[in-house]
Order: structure tokens, then C-alpha cells, then sequence
């Protein structure tokens, strides 16, 4: 009888130099401070992200190299908000999810059919100027730029990589257009509609892997979400919604919840909340896959 071949479990490793390197570009300089530089926030939640997906994709069957170099992309997903003040974004996030209002591109055009496309960045200041400026947010240059973190990501993106492409290559990074149609998933699943198949699965393992990292970082509960507490249960809720919109297929969240049943993110989920995981955290996690 021919023996199937065995489950590959370990992703290619890429250095701790590369990765300290590459967590340098989320650095910023600050726009009223030149002599200052905004730290590029919670990197951890980028490295781990990373991890999480070049285990998925190893499990999912592709091929060493160009699994390094989705790492890569993986370790860079944010780097659309390199800039990001944490207490601004935050009040202008949290002012808008408390009055219903869209956060994210695809879900501003649903609202808002006849925004010019990629122009949701402008919709949001034009409506909401006023609006914010009597809860105290003053939309100027620097509000406009956390507000373009989110609905404007993609243009966001496209100048930060064009500032840091230099550097990336004397790192020996050869960057490849598929690597930005990854990051950008999440925000613009519409422009992987023709891409190979390969390329949205790819793109559906950072999603899935970011968001379930982002549902278990504390950090990220307490600034972005106003989360006191994490919940793997409703990590994997929000997981089956994405499937159910079609972002997520229902390959990518069964290699997920395996490895995870397997206990490869466990000590990746405890960086994350902080704290260790209970014994009922194990048991629903090694339940994953029932």
C-alpha cells in the first residue's frame, strides 16, 4: 500500500535579523515633530500574525519558497498604519462604531453606494467634519491620516511601500505584486476576484490568522475595540460571519482550527491576552477540529 505523504507542520524560517529589520518600517516620523518617531504600534500582533499564517500555509501545501516571502508580507500587513496615534485613532474609531458608522471600505460603499470608489477616505470628513468637531476632534491633516488608516488603506499602503521598497531590497527581499494583493484582502476582498487561486488562499489565511490574533491581543481589545476581556469562542464566531460573507473559505478555517486543535498557537495566544490560557481555553481549543 502507498503511504500518503505526511502532514508538513514547521514553516520555513526567515531570520530574527530580517524580522527586527523589517519591524523598523512601521516606524514614522511624526508630522508636527520632525526630530520625533512614532514607534510602529504592537508589532508583536505583526510578528505573531506571521507565524500563525506560514503554519496555515505550510498545511495548506505550499512550497517553502514562496511561503518565506508571504512571511514577509505577513510581517508587513499593517504597515498601512505606520503612523498610527493610538489615542486619536482611537477616539475617532470609537465615536464612529458607537453611531453605526461604516469602518471599513467595502462596508462603506454598502452604506454608501455612490462614494466615488477609493475616495471613502473623503466621504467620511465630508459628512462627519462637523460631527466631530463638536465631540472634539479637529479633522485636521494628521486626523485625516488615521481616518485614511482604515478607509483609505489601500492608498495608504501603496506610499508606504513605494517609501520602504528601497530598503527592502538591500534586505534581499525580491517584492512580488501578489504580496500587496494579500495584505489588502480584508479591506478590498473585490480586487482578488482574477487573482490565481493560490493568491486568495494566501490572502484568506492572513485574514483568518490576523483576525483571530487581533480577537485574542489584549493590547489591541483595549485600544481599538474597547474590550475587556477575550474570548476565543468569539474569535471563531467572527470567523464563521467572514465565511458565511464569503471572505473566508471553509478550507482555510478547517486547516486553522486543526493546527490550532494541535496546540501550535497556544504559546502565540497566551503572547497575545498576556496572560496564560485557562484549563477551559485548552480543552475548547483541542476541541477545534469535533
Amino acid at each position: 500500500m502507498k503511504r500518503s505523504a505526511p502532514i508538513r507542520s514547521h514553516a520555513p524560517e526567515i531570520s530574527r535579523s530580517l524580522v527586527k529589520a523589517l519591524m523598523v518600517l512601521y516606524d514614522y516620523p511624526h508630522p508636527l515633530d520632525p526630530d520625533r518617531i512614532i514607534r510602529g504600534y504592537d508589532r508583536p500582533h505583526a510578528v505573531r500574525t506571521a507565524k500563525m499564517c506560514a503554519a496555515v500555509a505550510v498545511r495548506l501545501g505550499h512550497p517553502d519558497d514562496r511561503v518565506r516571502l508571504y512571511h514577509v508580507a505577513c510581517l508587513l500587513h499593517d504597515l498601512g498604519r505606520a503612523g498610527l496615534d493610538r489615542r486619536l485613532f482611537g477616539t475617532i474609531w470609537s465615536w464612529a462604531k458607537q453611531r453605526g458608522i461604516p469602518t471599513r471600505p467595502r462596508e462603506w460603499r454598502a452604506v454608501h453606494p455612490y462614494t466615488r470608489y477609493g475616495r471613502e477616505t473623503e466621504a467620511f470628513v465630508s459628512l462627519y467634519r462637523k460631527d466631530l468637531a463638536a465631540a472634539g476632534v479637529l479633522l485636521d491633516r494628521w486626523a485625516i491620516e488615521q481616518v485614511e488608516m482604515r478607509l483609505g488603506y489601500a492608498r495608504r499602503l501603496a506610499r508606504r511601500l513605494r517609501t520602504v521598497k528601497p530598503t527592502l531590497t538591500k534586505l534581499g527581499v525580491g517584492w512580488q505584486p501578489w504580496m500587496q494583493q494579500v495584505m489588502l484582502y480584508y479591506y478590498y476582498p473585490e480586487r482578488l476576484a482574477k487573482a490565481q487561486a493560490w493568491v486568495k488562499q494566501l490572502a484568506e489565511i492572513l485574514v483568518a490568522c490576523e483576525q483571530f490574533e487581533a480577537y485574542s491581543n489584549q493590547r489591541r481589545g483595549r485600544d481599538y475595540y474597547a474590550r475587556s476581556q477575550e474570548s476565543l469562542a468569539e474569535a471563531f464566531s467572527y470567523l464563521g460571519k467572514l465565511q458565511q460573507e464569503g471572505i473566508l473559505s471553509n478550507t482555510v478555517v478547517a486547516a486553522l482550527r486543526e493546527v490550532t486543535a494541535e496546540g501550535a498557537f497556544d504559546a502565540i495566544l497566551e503572547a497575545a491576552r498576556g496572560a496564560p490560557l485557562t484549563r477551559q481555553d485548552r480543552r475548547y481549543l483541542r476541541n477545534l477540529t469535533v
